[in-house]
């Protein structure tokens, strides 16, 4: 199935995320298993990624929505301290240095934040 580039989804709207504050989770499909992404603001923009580890493929928050590390800097996996810039998704620092997370395509506009699903995130279809 063939997945359409010019879809997008909306995710939340944007007063919802909040500068270095919680994120919000949703629902795709990746390699034919449910998993979950989040987006997040930082730098006053919004950021998207696949919610995996780029150490181990384990979810990020370690409460829902708590992508943050205590200064709002980076985003961090609760489970073994890797550390993301928010920007980039990049790994600066623990187990996974260099690696990167899976950026997602998002867009804030009209008061609310949509996701674009690619070949490899999709939308979760019922």
């Amino acid at each position: 199935m063939h997945n359409d580039n010019k879809m997008q989804i909306e995710i939340c709207p944007s007063v919802e995320l909040i500068e270095r504050g919680k994120g919000v989770r949703f629902d795709v499909m990746t390699e034919g298993s449910a998993a979950t992404a989040f987006v997040v603001r930082y730098d006053s923009k919004v950021h998207a990624y696949l919610n995996r580890c780029a150490h181990v493929a384990m979810e990020l928050d370690w409460n829902e929505g708590e992508f943050f590390e205590s200064s709002g800097l980076y985003i961090m996996c609760a489970t073994h301290g890797a550390v993301y810039t928010p920007e980039q998704g990049k790994c600066v620092g623990g187990p996974c240095r260099g690696a990167s997370l899976r950026k997602l395509l998002v867009e804030e506009r009209d008061g609310a934040v949509f996701w674009q699903p690619d070949d490899v995130v999709r939308a979760v279809t019922f």
